[in-house]
């Protein structure tokens, strides 16, 4: 094979050349101006019907129509003068109660109740005070409403502010004018002083009657006592058993000693003498008269009898027992008297009282309805309420 031919044959075809040159890239198309869709239409026509338009009307209402409001501050709490030691003998079982933090609680229910309402409604007409603002539909109430209405009313202008551990009690009462917020908070403040000297007005009352009741026990427990006492003297015949039968019990005692000196001198007579002595005679009518007398002694306070001794402590056993009965009832009758001369005492003074630290006060210029905040509490709330539909809204359409 010559070398023109091997050179023709290494030589590649034109055809294989283009088959192995690589293809040129495309040229990149222009984007045009995107298009508004439908939905995205509806998104905003939503966004200023849900927010922009509620928004608007909402600041219009409140920097045009809603009424200023004046705030009246008064702060209070419950004061209580403590009684004093107690004057129970047998354990301090009766004293009068002083004020504790059940009366605040009740006091905070009190100044929320229909009662409050009702009572300070009946002395400042709140139905009129309350609805003074003609334009304001909103913040003024209506004065054909119930009593109900105006209990959830007086809830949104009156404001407590009540701390348990300190018992102090605040309250901010609103209206449209600075006077008649000052005087519902001033009736709010003389009403809640009325609750409280009833209080405490009921618990001197049951003080004092328990008290009557425990002095009346004690002076019943005394009499019985007494005449008990009485009808075993009149059994027993004895006006002062203890000394009575101390004397007793002395002049037996010598009577047994005078006995028995008779018998030792017939003793001695009957070992000296005869029989037929006159001198034994006499003593033994000696020895018979003392023993008559003693019998006839014993007769006389009921001790006659083989074993007198035994009667003897059953009388001071009787006797001793209705002085305990009695020295008892006398302690009782003594300590029921000073509880009640306390009790009396206590009655014509004020145990317990309200006491203000704050107000009423009488406000300058109007810091209510606080109309910047509202405002943004309103947008704020539908703004979510509309960004949480429209992601509904979107979520369903995704799924489709």
């Amino acid at each position: 094979m010559t070398s023109e031919t091997k050179q023709k044959q290494a030589t590649p075809a034109p055809a294989d050349v283009e088959q192995t040159t690589p293809a040129a890239p495309k040229p990149a198309q222009s984007v045009g101006p995107s298009r508004v869709k439908k939905r995205h239409r509806l998104v905003a026509i939503s966004f200023l019907l849900a927010v922009i338009l509620p928004a608007f009307l909402v600041l219009g209402y409140l920097y045009t129509r809603a009424a200023d409001q004046y705030a009246s501050y008064v702060g209070f709490t419950i004061q209580s003068e403590s009684a004093g030691a107690d004057l129970d003998l047998l354990g301090g079982l009766t004293s009068l109660s002083s004020g504790s933090s059940s009366d605040a609680d009740i006091l905070n229910e009190f100044i929320q109740s229909q009662q409050m309402v009702t009572e300070v409604d009946a002395e400042l007409d709140l139905r009129k005070l309350y609805a003074k603002p003609e334009g304001d539909f909103y913040f003024a109430f209506d004065p054909e409403g119930s009593i109900e209405d105006l209990l959830e009313y007086w809830d949104r202008m009156v404001k407590i502010s009540y701390d348990s551990g300190t018992r102090l009690i605040e309250l901010r009462v609103n209206a449209f004018a600075p006077e008649d917020a000052n005087a519902i908070a001033s009736t709010i403040f003389e009403r809640s002083s009325i609750l409280i000297n009833r209080i405490s007005a009921i618990a001197r009352e049951d003080a004092i009657k328990f008290a009557r009741e425990d002095l009346q026990n004690a002076v019943d427990r005394l009499k019985a006592a007494r005449q008990e006492i009485t009808t075993f003297r009149n059994l027993k015949q004895i006006v002062d058993p203890t000394s009575d039968i101390q004397g007793q019990l002395g002049l037996l005692n010598t009577m047994q000693q005078r006995l028995a000196e008779e018998f030792i001198e017939l003793d001695l007579l009957t070992g000296v003498t005869r029989q037929n002595d006159p001198r034994i005679e006499q003593a033994q009518r000696r020895i018979k008269v003392i023993e008559e007398r003693i019998k006839e002694e014993r007769k006389k306070f009921g001790l006659a009898g083989s074993d007198g001794n035994e009667v003897l402590a059953t009388v001071l056993g009787e006797f001793e027992a209705l002085e305990v009965d009695r020295e008892f009832a006398e302690a009782s009758y003594l300590s029921g008297q000073a509880v009640y001369d306390r009790a009396l005492a206590e009655s014509n003074r004020q145990s317990r009282y309200l006491a203000s630290y704050l107000g009423p006060t009488t406000a300058e210029s109007s810091k209510f309805p606080e109309r910047g905040i509202l405002a943004f509490i309103v947008i704020t709330v539908l703004l979510l309420v509309w960004s949480i539909c429209i992601l509904m809204v979107y979520s369903i359409w995704d799924r489709r």
